[in-house]
């Protein structure tokens, strides 16, 4: 992974810094995650993905944030707990982080500034409801909620991005990977 989203520095849960490139991984899903939303069994989903696709050269790595509804208010080291305990996750979990709005981490700034459209679910909800309950806001491009993914190719560039409200075991999402690591 050569790109500039690839080199970006961030935090893991037990305070080393790390790069998405220090992986070495085909095809990478950055997925910011919370442990207190509907959203949080897309864990157990992920960490399916991440089981099947692992060694063909996938990986997971999941960012804890708390910009939405204050839903993952947990220090990093309950986090990394109930990840484990709830959902057997086994993929990195990275430090919390700020994914939208003042105080955004650049790694996120890049990735929604190279896809800022999510493929959203057809037929869907999710962008009607948080709109109803004004939990829709920011600038265009913005991350929409908990569990929006975005997977880079082996290079780092974005190739897609997923709304929250497409699921891990969503075929789009099976197929998007399959065709990263061919």
């Amino acid at each position: 992974m050569d790109s500039k989203i690839s080199q970006i520095e961030f935090k893991m849960a037990d305070g080393k810094t790390t790069t998405l490139s220090a992986f070495d991984a085909k095809a990478i899903m950055v997925v910011n995650v919370a442990s207190k939303c509907g959203l949080t069994p897309q864990y157990e989903g992920l960490e399916t993905l991440y089981e099947k696709y692992k060694d063909k050269g996938f990986l997971v790595v999941g960012f804890p944030a708390n910009e939405f509804a204050g839903q993952e208010p947990g220090t990093d080291e309950e986090i990394q707990k109930f990840c484990a305990s709830s959902f057997g996750v086994k993929f990195p979990v990275a430090a919390k982080l700020v994914v939208k709005g003042e105080g955004q981490h650049p790694l996120f700034e890049l990735l929604t500034e190279e896809k800022p459209v999510a493929t959203m679910k057809v037929g869907g909800t999710l962008e009607a409801k948080l709109r109803e309950h004004g939990l829709l806001n920011g600038k265009p491009g913005d991350i929409m909620w908990n569990f929006e993914k975005f997977l880079l190719d082996k290079k780092g560039n974005v190739v897609n991005r997923f709304a929250p409200d497409i699921t891990p075991d969503d075929p789009a999402i099976a197929h998007a990977i399959e065709s990263v690591l061919k």
